[in-house]
């Protein structure tokens, strides 16, 4: 496999770039069951969990969320 470096990239155009952003994005979307959660990721969603089912009503409807975010900018 050829390495290449950050210099190696800044010499491509804007367009090669973004391509080349994509394709890497794409061959680790690829094999996302290949990057594990660690024990406190997992243990951070299951109490994120928990508290849902304990109140599901708690939380926003994410249009909700979205234009509160629209109305901070």
């Amino acid at each position: 496999m050829k390495h290449i470096t950050v210099t190696d990239t800044l010499g491509l155009s804007i367009a090669e770039r973004i391509q080349l952003v994509e394709d890497i994005w794409d061959s680790i979307a690829a094999e996302a069951e290949a990057v594990g959660l660690t024990d406190e990721e997992k243990k951070i969603i299951d109490k994120r969990l928990k508290a849902y089912h304990d109140n599901p009503d708690s939380g926003s409807p994410w249009k909700e969320i979205y234009q509160r975010i629209l109305k901070k900018k």
